[in-house]
């Protein structure tokens, strides 16, 4: 186990009193990007069409090298995309990591589109809680149930509450669940406005989909304003990363930019050797945010817009207009994190 800040790179530079790169305790599986929703606010474009399908040894190898890195304390939690479109590798891969003596998963997130039927719910459950699963997490907002069922969700809550006890579920957003607010059939400024209004009940991070139509609709600061909005911080404080389907890691949830390849070398390897300085889009953004891109991106003919929604729409915006150039191709990816198209104005 990696007990010491000072075994990561960039930590051992540092005197006693500046703040360290935090050890990794968490790590987010994405075992697919396809989904059977396009919800607004993904942060990472998933959908229907999109690809990618984690491999039981990718998967288990990030369990493992978690273990490393945290011990006790590591916890996987698996999503997407929709992880129960590949029910029989979510099983897999549990089944394997048990195999192994690497523990539970800690959470499995699902958006409840399948839950059509109570005895399918109950052999799902049942199956995942001899598979070691500790907490099951239904998605419910108005972005969700546009494509998904409202019944669905409150029947997959109902019965989980009953076989895995109220503690073990977490409904994320239990109002949107237990309220009559739904947004199947809207569209046009009507279904904006739902989302615009669910955004601030619960603040999304602008990248991926949600820097495209929903930041559009809520951008009111100018590019100026983010000058001194470093992402020093975001980096140095992520207790975790997300991995997707082909390997690729992401500090925190800063989808796109990838920080290492768990197929290149192992995750705890890449938090030791983790060092900003070593890639120049990730030494820019950690020392003056995106707005250390901009100029680079106008000069290459980027259109700078009146305002933005935050500094991550802002960075969004810019790394999509540098993914389209083929620019940063090592560090900006997979295709799946960002649009085909350059993201349009609502």
């Amino acid at each position: 186990m990696v007990e010491k800040l000072s075994e990561n790179i960039y930590n051992c530079r540092l005197s006693r009193t500046e703040p360290k790169f935090k050890l990794w305790r968490s790590a987010g599986l994405l075992l697919t990007y396809k989904c059977n929703c396009t919800c607004e606010f993904c942060y990472y474009n998933c959908g229907p069409e999109a690809n990618g399908l984690v491999s039981v040894e990718t998967a288990v190898s990030v369990w493992r090298s978690l273990k490393t890195l945290a011990g006790e304390n590591a916890r996987i939690h698996m999503t997407g995309g929709e992880p129960f479109l590949y029910w029989d590798r979510l099983c897999e891969v549990l089944q394997h990591s048990r195999q192994q003596g690497l523990g539970g998963v800690d959470v499995i997130e699902t958006n409840g589109f399948w839950a059509k039927d109570e005895n399918v719910i109950r052999e799902r459950l049942r199956r995942l809680d001899e598979l070691g699963m500790q907490r099951f997490k239904i998605s419910c907002d108005p972005f969700h149930q546009q494509y998904v069922d409202i019944a669905c969700v409150r029947r997959l809550a109902v019965v989980a509450a009953e076989m895995l006890g109220h503690e073990r579920l977490l409904v994320r957003w239990r109002q949107y669940m237990e309220k009559q607010v739904g947004t199947q059939g809207f569209s046009g400024d009507r279904l904006m406005q739902s989302l615009i209004a669910a955004a601030h009940d619960y603040p999304c991070r602008f990248t991926g989909r949600a820097a495209g139509k929903l930041a559009e609709s809520m951008a009111s600061k100018p590019p100026e304003a983010f000058d001194s909005e470093s992402c020093k911080s975001v980096f140095l404080g992520a207790k975790g990363v997300h991995v997707d389907p082909y390997g690729n890691i992401f500090s925190g949830t800063c989808s796109g930019i990838i920080i290492g390849n768990v197929n290149h070398a192992p995750l705890d390897k890449v938090w030791q050797s983790f060092d900003p300085s070593n890639d120049e889009l990730v030494r820019r953004l950690f020392s003056r945010g995106p707005a250390g891109l901009l100029a680079e991106a106008v000069q290459a003919g980027y259109e700078k817009r009146r305002a933005y929604a935050s500094k991550c729409h802002l960075c969004t915006s810019i790394r999509q207009f540098f993914f389209d150039k083929g620019f940063y191709r090592q560090t900006l990816g997979p295709a799946e994190c960002y649009s085909s198209k350059k993201l349009q104005k609502y």
